[in-house]
């Protein structure tokens, strides 16, 4: 009975949606409303940089065939070698300002774009700013390297200084454990500015180079390249051509006007340096301070002879056979040979 009631009860309600839904009449449709604002492209902003040219292509190519890509020293990965073996050391103490990551690297990654440039940061052409541009207080003894964009490059291009150090002056000894005991690999940013030697004596000074390059390592290491052999993101300043090694020489020319005066002067120097250099080797070989690796001879010796052995890896490790500063190398090369005769 009560189902019956309540049948009863709906059957009204219902009449009455079917009235109502009956005397609703659609119009005609209203105009066409204003479109909304498109959306930004989701390849605008990579097209930036990833254009259909080929400039991008030829920096990659030029750093694949660089030592900072085919080096392989980048697993040296421990806080005290991951700033300068590392790109994400690197970017830690740049963040950090310290000499040392604060733990081993893991998976270290050579150098590479993502080290120098602050790519896929913006996903603009603002990405290819420096990581680094500030000016770069040395090791040593409180020196400074600015010269504006390379001052990325003497962050790690530097003397790294041994423990321990020799003092100049003193008839102390100096321990030394390690055969790879030396201002280490890289001292080019000290040299040029003339700074992190082992001064012996007096009359150092500073070639040119210090003072009127103002891009410092940029202007002829980063100069046009030569394909893959040189110049650019590899960085190298020789090239093969026609059986002969090559000076790159496109970022000298602005101010050696005259190329072949430039060349007689490279081989001059770099002959003068190479002549002191031998002639200091033997001295410290016959003194049983260097083995013929070019490695100090581990033990207790004069600070002299420690010293001496350091201005002769530091000049030979600059590489540059005096080009980048051959004053200040000289001297070094000069007095310390003066000092063990």
């Amino acid at each position: 009975m009560k189902k019956l009631v309540t049948i009863l009860m709906l059957i009204p309600a219902l009449a009455l949606i079917v009235f109502v839904a009956s005397c609703t009449k659609e119009g005609p449709a209203g105009p066409a409303g204003e479109n909304g604002i498109n959306g930004t492209d989701g390849t605008a902003t990579c097209s930036q940089c990833h254009d259909s040219g080929e400039a991008f292509l030829g920096k990659v190519i030029q750093w694949e065939a660089s030592t900072h890509a085919t080096g392989s020293t980048f697993e040296r990965n421990t806080e005290s070698c991951a700033p300068c073996h590392t790109s994400m050391g690197f970017k830690e103490v740049i963040e950090t300002g310290e000499n040392a990551t604060a733990a081993p690297i893991a998976n270290p990654t050579p150098v590479n774009c993502y080290t120098c440039h602050k790519i896929h940061q913006d996903y603009t052409a603002d990405d290819w700013a420096l990581t680094l541009t500030d000016p770069v207080a040395m090791r040593t003894d409180g020196g400074t390297y600015n010269m504006g964009v390379s001052n990325i490059c003497a962050k790690c291009h530097q003397v790294n200084p041994p423990n321990p150090m020799p003092e100049v002056g003193t008839l102390d000894e100096i321990e030394i454990s390690s055969p790879y005991w030396g201002p280490h690999h890289g001292p080019q940013g000290s040299m040029m500015i003339g700074n992190g030697g082992y001064e012996i004596g007096s009359g150092y000074e500073n070639s040119p180079h210090s003072s009127m390059i103002e891009s410092g390592c940029k202007q002829c290491h980063m100069s046009s390249a030569y394909g893959t052999q040189a110049g650019g993101h590899q960085m190298g300043m020789t090239y093969a051509y026609h059986g002969h090694d090559v000076v790159n020489k496109a970022g000298c020319i602005e101010c050696h006007t005259n190329p072949d005066n430039l060349d007689a002067k490279i081989e001059a120097t770099n002959l003068a340096i190479e002549t002191k250099l031998t002639e200091l080797q033997v001295i410290l070989m016959d003194l049983g301070r260097l083995d013929e690796g070019n490695h100090i001879i581990p033990g207790t010796m004069p600070s002299l002879h420690a010293g001496a052995v350091y201005n002769y890896l530091y000049v030979l490790e600059d590489r540059s056979g005096g080009s980048h500063n051959y004053m200040y190398a000289m001297t070094l090369l000069d007095n310390t040979i003066a000092a063990l005769q």
